[in-house]
């Protein structure tokens, strides 16, 4: 069966689930099968901005919603342990993760999201048969508060540290200066928390930001930000994903209708439906012991 240029998602609606056909069943190391199907529920983690992990959940033979046929494989169910985005170049091998040279979307690769199983007998045979792919709802949830929580400390960062621009720079979506995408180092989202990492360095001080005083100045920055959540967790704000196909490689953006206007940032992964979904959201922040590096962990509760 010849593989799709692209999988098609239907997590930026938030599905969980759903009904397709298994197009590939690939050996990979460690003895584990990597199932490739036409479209998947499944938000596999990005090679090149790797900030929300893969999902996890279970692909059943058998099932009977969504026409799947319980047929000779009927009752199989293989536990996916991670979803990858996987591609496969010119040269016809297929490379996952941060073993993938290009971004993401590059017209010469096809993009693939990679369901990972453990002990398939005769993996080959799996090809061409209808399945059901269901995500662990729970752990997606998780992820989904915790990266909605990313994008909310960063507009409020942004508003509090707004005073601390000497020069003219991008602003964000409520026309504050975007320290958030100017310093980002890097971020990461697990079930409990969100972690984001600013570099303060000499290129930032360039750009026009002054750093000095932030140690003193930084219980009254995180005052600030987290009065912001709290109001805007309160307001109980609708929240998409603005996608521009149901392509794995299709630009998708978060857009959140904040009391202040609507904020939108691109970003490929998964969120609530809207902030009633927290009971609260509250950041720690923190600086290296040489002023270089400003840690932000948000921390989402969940109703």
């Amino acid at each position: 069966m010849a593989l799709p240029t692209t999988t098609l998602v239907t997590f930026p609606g938030g599905a969980t689930e759903g009904g397709s056909t298994v197009v590939a069943a690939l050996p990979l190391p460690d003895a584990v099968v990597g199932i490739v199907t036409d479209t998947t529920p499944f938000h596999p983690l990005d090679h090149s901005w790797p900030d929300q992990p893969g999902d996890t959940g279970v692909v059943e033979f058998g099932a009977v919603e969504f026409g799947v046929d319980a047929g000779e494989r009927g009752g199989w169910r293989y536990p996916v342990v991670d979803c990858l985005t996987g591609g496969i170049g010119p040269d016809r091998a297929l490379a996952l993760g941060a073993d993938i040279p290009v971004r993401r979307g590059d017209p010469s690769w096809e993009w693939l999201a990679v369901h990972v199983v453990e002990a398939v007998a005769d993996p080959e045979s799996l090809v061409g048969r209808p399945v059901v792919l269901r995500v662990d709802r729970e752990r997606r949830a998780a992820l989904c508060a915790a990266h909605t929580g990313c994008h909310l400390l960063a507009l409020a960062l942004n508003a509090a540290l707004a005073n601390r621009w000497r020069r003219e720079v991008r602003t964000d979506a409520f026309g504050s200066p975007d320290f958030d995408a100017l310093a980002m180092e890097n971020s990461r989202m697990d079930v409990h928390a969100s972690t984001d990492r600013y570099r303060i360095g000499k290129s930032l001080r360039k750009k026009g930001f002054d750093p000095d005083g932030l140690r003193e100045a930084l219980p009254e920055v995180a005052a600030q930000v987290n009065a912001r959540l709290a109001e805007w967790v309160a307001a109980d704000a609708p929240v998409r994903i603005d996608a521009a196909g149901p392509e794995l490689t299709a630009r998708r953006r978060w857009v959140c209708e904040l009391p202040e206007g609507t904020a939108s940032i691109d970003c490929g992964g998964t969120h609530v439906a809207s902030l009633g979904a927290l009971a609260s959201l509250t950041t720690s922040l923190s600086l290296s012991d040489d002023d270089t590096e400003l840690v932000a962990v948000t921390v989402p509760k969940r109703n």
